[in-house]
């Protein structure tokens, strides 16, 4: 057990699995109270059993569960330290090709959640004396595919959301800081169904674009958020963290 996270509460949506999951053992790990947050109970659920933290039902595409996720982990803790905006959802289509409702369904789980996540966290991170609003964009966010489309809008738009965010509170709150992360492909449940959906060679198709040769790993994003999510990063806020093995460097 580290204590980098000591006396701080975190609250992980998407965490029944993979980032969030993998993020979520971190964070216990190194001393915080953790919540995570999921549409998946029974996986949720799960995963809070085997790690010993919290679990929340949520649906962080309703605004108004979003406060009362926030209202009870101020009723039994009166503080939130940590948001990480980890839920979203994956689709490949191009812009003729992607339907209507998979375009507003995209934004609403990928972009409009970390928009409400912000919003209604922000009383109590600000409250609660200092914070790290910590939102998953994708490596997708910055360099585009031409079979993104949905996706790419998406991730791209919370690299930007992020940025206000962290301005607004530069501007009225102590030390609460809003950065976005940006990961490369990583063998996630988001990432097997694409694979499922397409030819067997994607998978070789997407790690011959890295130039280190090969997908991310969990930790590998678990480990940078621990970072943002710690006092260590206190002066970095309004950037954006990119994890992608080189990929962006071309």
């Amino acid at each position: 057990m580290g204590n980098r996270l000591n006396n701080k509460v975190a609250l992980i949506t998407g965490g029944a699995a993979g980032f969030g999951k993998g993020t979520a053992a971190v964070f216990a790990r190194e001393g915080a109270k953790v919540y995570i947050s999921d549409i998946n109970k029974e996986g949720g659920e799960k995963v809070a059993e085997e790690l010993g933290i919290n679990f929340l039902e949520h649906d962080v595409t309703d605004a108004d569960r979003w406060q009362e996720v926030i209202e009870e982990i101020k009723t039994n803790e009166n503080q939130l330290n940590v948001l990480v905006n980890n839920a979203g959802i994956g689709y490949m289509g191009d812009v003729e090709g992607t339907t209507n409702e998979a375009w507003d369904m995209v934004h609403k789980v990928d972009l409009d959640s970390v928009f409400y996540g912000c919003k209604y966290a922000l009383p109590l991170m600000r409250d609660s004396g200092n914070g790290s609003i910590i939102n998953i964009s994708s490596i997708s966010g910055i360099v585009a595919g031409h079979n993104f489309t949905a996706y790419n809008s998406a991730k791209a738009a919370v690299r930007h959301l992020s940025k206000s965010v962290a301005l607004h509170c530069a501007r009225t709150t102590k030390l609460v800081r809003c950065n976005s992360v940006h990961p490369v492909f990583a063998r996630t449940e988001i990432l097997e169904a694409l694979l499922n959906d397409t030819s067997s060679d994607m998978l070789a198709k997407l790690e011959k674009q890295i130039p280190v040769r090969k997908l991310a790993e969990i930790e590998d994003i678990a480990n940078a958020l621990l970072f943002l999510a710690s006092d260590e990063s206190k002066m970095i806020t309004g950037t954006e963290i990119v994890i992608d093995g080189g990929l962006s460097a071309q």
